[in-house]
């Protein structure tokens, strides 16, 4: 509470709110804050939030049902930070939002998904509520090994190991590593949640516990080097692990695929397609990895590379940040995310949406059946793609 009465300075607040450049990529071409978006309604937009918020710390309105759903509807895609042209107070807006959502964790003031959603976490340890002997199964018939010294240790998550669409991604970028001679290993049934999305929600000393049990794991097992599947654990990893002692070499699985295809380890069969790519937010505006998944389409003879109009630091999320994935209280409308993101990949006039994310991969497969468009557009991830490219 003490960090968010900072914005007792009333000009700064005053600012943000009646600017609401924020709500737009850098061309103006479309609202690029997908609540806002959803919703049409200030309340929904980054500096509608911050009025809310200072009027509910100064006691002019009460905790309700109503401000927790405008709180937790920020998809944390870090638009509004990248938009921002007030420069003293653009790294001010994300801290704000979460720690007003750790205010109201604290307070037992949170939605019930939300509140359903870290009780599925403590009990079961992923949100999926299934059985910890259940996260490897994913890689086998994979030839991906368990850890025991390897110079990467390949965390899948929670996504890449219980979802379905997750477990294709995960399986191919696995097989990949395999097969280019990667020394790779899996923590299988031992691994545990990041806790990214715990964090981002509030929870923290829930985050806490799940962050500590993984530093000290992975130390254990002698890890140096991480390979992520998923964006949001490569984020929580690398910028906030290391504030409880971690010190681990983090990279994005697109990462080592794009340095593995410069070394020409990965090589690849003609593969005549249109692909345009989605930015996800968690790769791009968190952690500015904006080139290797491009490089590696790139690569690829017989693929026409194509943008659609939002992209890299202005792409519009999918919709599945900050908790959304599993709360889902941004909803699945018309002006939902991952429905608004399908229509713009089909105006490239691509057949392929390419996905670095989990996460992403599932909310836009998702919105691809909503628009009825299974005819036309396939969402895949960058290591699927690959593996269809592959010369044997």
């Amino acid at each position: 509470m003490a960090y968010l009465r900072n914005l007792d300075h009333g000009d700064i607040v005053h600012r943000c709110f009646r600017c609401g450049y924020c709500k737009f990529p850098a061309d103006y071409s479309d609202f690029n804050c997908p609540s806002y978006k959803a919703f049409g309604w200030d309340t929904f937009a980054p500096g509608g939030r911050m009025w809310l918020i200072r009027a509910w710390l100064s006691g002019e309105i009460e905790t309700s049902p109503r401000f927790t759903e405008i709180m937790y509807s920020c998809v944390a895609c870090d638009n509004c930070k990248n938009q921002c042209v007030f420069e003293k107070f653009r790294d001010f807006l994300p801290d704000v939002f979460q720690e007003t959502k750790a205010e109201l964790v604290s307070d037992g003031l949170i939605p019930p998904s939300v509140r359903d959603y870290f009780k599925a976490i403590a009990i079961s340890g992923n949100p999926y509520k299934l059985p910890q002997a259940q996260r490897g199964k994913w890689a086998e018939a994979t030839g991906l090994q368990k850890y025991s010294g390897q110079e990467y240790l390949f965390y899948a998550g929670c996504v890449g190991s219980y979802d379905e669409v997750g477990q294709k991604m995960a399986k191919s970028v696995g097989d990949i590593l395999v097969k280019a001679g990667v020394s790779i290993g899996i923590l299988g049934d031992e691994e545990t949640c990041d806790g990214n999305e715990v964090r981002i929600m509030g929870e923290m000393g829930l985050f806490a516990e799940l962050a500590q049990a993984n530093i000290e794991k992975f130390k254990t097992k002698g890890v140096k080097k991480i390979i992520t599947l998923d964006p949001h654990a490569l984020n929580t990893f690398k910028n906030d692990y290391p504030k409880l002692g971690a010190s681990f070499k983090i990279s994005h699985y697109t990462e080592i695929f794009a340095d593995l295809i410069k070394k020409k380890k990965i090589k690849f069969k003609k593969y005549p397609a249109k692909i345009t790519y989605h930015d996800p937010c968690y790769l791009g505006r968190h952690n500015q990895i904006y080139n290797p998944p491009r490089e590696i389409l790139r690569a690829i003879p017989g693929v026409e590379f194509i943008e659609m109009r939002r992209n890299g630091l202005n792409a519009f999320c999918c919709g599945g940040g900050g908790g959304n994935f599993f709360t889902d209280i941004l909803g699945t409308g018309e002006d939902s995310a991952g429905r608004v993101r399908v229509r713009e990949a089909l105006e490239t006039g691509a057949s392929v949406i390419a996905v670095a994310c989990p996460v992403c991969a599932k909310m836009l497969t998702d919105a691809v059946k909503m628009e009825n468009l299974e005819d036309r557009l396939e969402v895949l991830g960058i290591g699927e793609i690959i593996a269809r490219t592959q010369k044997k």
